[in-house]
């Protein structure tokens, strides 16, 4: 059924291509790729109306969740500018080091990894991108390196979610204790091998592509503090997910590489006594603007501490509620996603698989909102402070919910055509035949695709838990069949699904709403598939040496 492969790759590659190369806005790429899923679903998987709109409907219900997180960061960012804490959170970057090339390690790399680490979800680039847009970095300098970043603290994001999916979907029979600390450390290690050089790479592009001089002298200048950001993030990263496991490799990264790196900026260690700046926005391209006015930000002599009270309680509320501490028998993430608080229903017109509940106490956007609310209080807003804070929030994410609404549709046609399942008889799903196609391979080769079937489910499904969900079986059945280490082969799969976090369409739509760069998704996703392609031969590089000195063969033992 090899043409099916090529049948289901279609309405991906349609969307890439016409993003990519045509520069079409998400909101009307991802329409059609819908539409031609839903025909090609029609013709070549036997799926009725009902089931299609079904799936349709699904989509657009699933797509709730990100709109709230959308949502979420926009009225945060717009009700501090408001508020006039964006401007004194500013001075304090400033004050820590008026350089740009630190501001965007300290915010573009370590502060994404901590959001990350926290929740996940299509925070990271939500938050962080319109808080570097506001030190001075452009809109689209400033979505591009968000996503870039957004990489490394993913397959241990959200307090290690991905990993535990890929236990869960492969079971205890399998997924053993040592199997699951193999997983945690083969996980890591191409992860640190990229993120100890990321802060430097984020420096080169925002230098070389979004300055006015358009070089990387400036990043090569700051090299050595771009090491430091980035082995205070990575050398904890790697101890913790070796001796402790998979829950919290991202968070202790991030929190020590902040500490280790600002403290280091304030002291002056290693940071170069030329300073640089952002260039002028007089100085911009036209395609690195907003494209749209955004509210300016209230000057305001507001404190320091007092400003940044809203960030606080969001990490403080993320922390929390994705912590596995028990109360009354249940952890605090399990409490807040309870059938008792939240809405739901079993399926769509009675097809199977379109369930859908609202978990809204544990969406990261609530917490967003209910900060933003709480902001006004504490921040003494006016009412017109307060409803162009709504209002400014209202047209941006209008412009990112048309791409994300059909985003997922089209996931759940791309998901729900045929089975999932790696024994079951029958059609199989768009998506399985796409990475069943790329499976069909000898050792060598399928250890240089295992990746590519990760970034592939996550740049679909714009999740590296979705992908896990999706491929970890089909990962793990491959290595058997072809005599390869289970827990490195699914490792692959962890490690590619973050990868594909930089291209997926749903966080590229969401960074742009945050920036107002709606429409520009195209050139991210170009620009970001040097990155993606490079971080991914990474990967491939070190577990092809691995296979290459004998230590790949299942059943062989090495750091487990």
């Amino acid at each position: 059924m090899w043409y099916l492969a090529l049948i289901a790759f279609v309405p991906i590659v349609f969307c890439v291509v016409v993003m990519a190369a045509f520069n079409w806005p998400a909101k009307y790429a991802l329409p059609v790729s819908w539409l031609l899923a839903c025909i090609f679903g029609f013709i070549f998987w036997d799926m009725d109306l009902l089931s299609l709109t079904a799936y349709s409907i699904s989509g657009l219900l699933n797509s709730i969740d990100v709109l709230i997180i959308i949502t979420g960061a926009i009225l945060v960012m717009n009700t501090l500018k408001m508020s006039g804490a964006m401007a004194t959170i500013n001075n304090g970057f400033k004050s820590i080091s008026p350089d740009g090339r630190i501001q965007t390690i300290i915010i573009g790399f370590l502060f994404v990894s901590f959001l990350e680490a926290a929740a996940g979800f299509g925070t990271p680039a939500a938050l962080a991108a319109p808080l570097l847009a506001s030190l001075g970095c452009p809109p689209l300098g400033a979505a591009v390196v968000a996503l870039i970043c957004d990489t490394s603290a993913v397959s241990f994001g959200a307090i290690g979610t991905p990993v535990i999916t890929s236990i869960n979907c492969l079971g205890p029979e399998i997924a053993t204790q040592s199997f699951s600390m193999s997983l945690s450390f083969w996980s890591a290690v191409p992860h640190v091998a990229v993120s100890t050089f990321l802060p430097f790479v984020i420096v080169a592009v925002i230098c070389k592509f979004f300055s006015k001089e358009r070089s990387f002298r400036p990043a090569i200048q700051i090299l050595p503090f771009s090491l430091l950001a980035g082995l205070s993030f990575s050398i904890p990263y790697l101890l913790v997910a070796t001796f402790v496991g998979y829950e919290f490799p991202s968070i202790f990264g991030a929190l020590i590489g902040l500490i280790v790196t600002v403290v280091a900026a304030k002291k002056g260690f290693l940071v170069p006594k030329t300073e640089w700046h952002f260039s002028d926005q007089t100085d911009w391209d036209e395609s690195w603007k907003s494209s749209r006015k955004l509210v300016p930000m209230k000057p305001s002599n507001m404190s320091l501490l007092k400003a940044w009270i809203p960030y606080g309680l969001i990490a403080v509320l993320l922390v929390v509620s994705r912590l596995p501490v028990s109360v009354g028998g249940k952890t605090i993430a399990a409490w807040l996603k309870s059938d008792v608080i939240s809405p739901s229903i079993s399926s769509v017109f009675g097809v199977e698989n379109t369930g859908y509940i609202l978990k809204w106490a544990y969406i990261p956007g609530t917490m967003f909102i209910f900060v933003a609310l709480l902001t006004i209080l504490i921040h003494q807003m006016k009412g017109r402070e307060v409803f162009s804070a709504f209002k400014e929030t209202g047209k941006q994410v209008a412009g990112a919910a048309v791409a994300v609404v059909f985003g997922l549709a089209l996931v759940q046609i791309l998901r729900y055509s045929g089975s999932n399942d790696v024994n079951a008889e029958g059609t199989k799903s768009m998506i399985f035949y796409m990475a069943e196609a790329l499976s069909g391979v000898g050792k060598s080769v399928y250890v240089m695709i295992a990746p590519v079937i990760g970034d592939l489910g996550a740049f679909v499904s714009g999740s590296n838990t979705v992908s896990n969900t999706l491929f970890t079986n089909l990962q793990y059945q491959s290595a058997t069949n072809l005599g390869l280490r289970g827990d490195m082969i699914v490792a692959m799969q962890v490690v590619g699904g973050a990868v594909g976090n930089m291209i997926c369409v749903n966080n590229v739509v969401a960074a742009c709403a945050t920036v107002a760069t709606n429409g520009k998704e195209g050139k991210i996703i170009r620009m970001n598939l040097i990155p993606t392609l490079l971080y991914t031969a990474v990967v491939i590089g070190i577990f092809l040496i691995i296979l290459w000195t004998g230590n790949m063969d299942a059943g062989t033992k090495i750091f487990t």
